[in-house]
């Protein structure tokens, strides 16, 4: 019995051993490598056209997608007001400009004309000095007197010359029309930002604006300055020539137009051509001749007076100094006092209004498709505060020339109240 139980126990044992061997010499299984997959590099699109000899066909906007579509449009929309705000801080700008270089050449008016007469004066009375004083047969000598009066009508002279040929008034005048003007650009450009969405061709036609103004009213003397005595009087242009503004948004069928206002605006043009922009050119041809006489008249009393008092050799020719020396501070006061130049330009500036006024209307109704144009009755309200009437008495206007056109006379009143 004891030997069974040992035999046993030597059965187990050996039978756990083989289950702790067994458990501890498993083989190990082959190593299984899991790998994720790996994205795949960004290739060139030169790489992907020569890659494996074939050539890329695909078109390069196939992927844009409605969304990046909108987000251009919308990117391009920001752009234009960029610019349209750059244009705008430039056009600040020059309205600062003009402004001070205006106020400049105003004081330049007044200290010339102040300069030159109080030195044609004081030479005038020299020569009436040395006139007096030959005549009652002093022995002093008047050589001092001679030469300084002689020096003093030189000097005003050249400064004489020199204010005729730049005109100082006109260029006020030029600079004050010029500095209303880019204050008009301005104000539209401001409202095109605050209750539009501009686009590329509202900034283009901004920039048109401001480099017809630059050339209309240039700031430098030299080299680009206007002819202050051209042949005949030209209408000044300050808009770029000519394009008919479209109207945008939606239309109705007609627009506000019928044939009708059609009609009554042709006859505004009409008025305007035979009576306003011809009466203007009148009144500025007349200014012109009358500017360019003073402006030849006043140089040559002063330098008659500067030889005169330069070959002096008795009372007469210093009396006739004296004479000439008095004309020429007349012509003076007259021309640059009067400011002669400025009404010239005033009537150029005006007839450049008209002529406007006639090329807008024209090139409207140029436009066969009236969906195309800006709404007829708004064009109507803008036409006639332009040419300070109300709506009823622009008809009455066209009314008349209709008249006077088919009756044969005369057209009798103008289509402007303002000038």
């Amino acid at each position: 019995m004891a030997s069974l139980q040992a035999s046993n126990f030597l059965v187990s044992s050996s039978s756990s051993s083989k289950q702790i061997h067994a458990a501890i010499s498993v083989p190990k299984l082959p190593a299984v490598r899991l790998s994720a997959p790996k994205l795949q590099p960004k290739i060139s699109s030169q790489e992907l056209k020569t890659r494996d000899g074939f050539i890329d066909t695909i078109p390069k906007d196939v992927d844009r997608t409605p969304l990046a579509r909108e987000s251009s449009s919308v990117s391009m929309a920001t752009l234009s007001l960029q610019q349209l705000h750059a244009v705008l801080e430039a056009v600040a700008d020059r309205v600062e400009m003009h402004k001070n270089i205006g106020e400049q050449r105003d004081r330049w008016n007044t200290l010339l004309l102040n300069s030159i007469n109080m030195m044609t004066l004081t030479a005038t009375t020299m020569a009436g000095v040395a006139a007096a004083a030959t005549g009652g047969g002093s022995v002093v000598s008047l050589l001092g007197l001679k030469l300084a009066s002689t020096v003093m009508f030189l000097s005003a002279t050249g400064m004489l010359v020199l204010m005729n040929k730049i005109q100082p008034s006109q260029l006020v005048e030029e600079q004050r029309n010029a500095t209303r003007l880019f204050k008009q650009l301005e104000n539209q450009i401001k409202t095109l930002v605050a209750v539009g969405s501009p686009t590329l061709d509202d900034v283009n036609d901004a920039m048109e604006k401001v480099l017809a103004l630059d050339k209309a009213y240039p700031l430098p003397l030299l080299g680009v300055m206007l002819e202050k005595f051209p042949e005949n009087l030209q209408p000044a242009v300050w808009w770029p020539r000519n394009k008919a503004k479209q109207f945008k948004g939606d239309v109705k069928s007609n627009n506000g137009w019928t044939k009708e206002l059609e009609m009554e605006l042709r006859e505004v043009v009409e008025v305007i051509k035979r009576k306003d922009s011809e009466e203007y050119e009148r009144l500025g041809n007349k200014a012109l001749k009358i500017n360019k006489v003073l402006a030849k008249s006043g140089p040559l009393l002063t330098g008659f007076a500067a030889l005169a008092m330069g070959f002096s050799n008795g009372p007469w020719t210093a009396t006739m100094a004296a004479v000439a020396g008095a004309l020429a501070s007349t012509v003076n006061t007259f021309e640059h006092g009067g400011q002669v130049g400025m009404v010239f330009e005033m009537y150029r500036n005006n007839a450049g209004f008209f002529k406007l006024v006639q090329e807008s209307i024209e090139s409207t109704l140029d436009e066969s498709d009236v969906e195309r144009r800006e709404n007829g009755e708004l064009f109507e309200m803008k036409v006639a505060l332009q040419l300070g009437r109300s709506l009823s008495e622009l008809k009455d206007v066209a009314e008349k020339s209709r008249c006077s056109r088919v009756g044969g006379g005369p057209i009798d009143e103008f289509a402007s109240k303002l000038f």
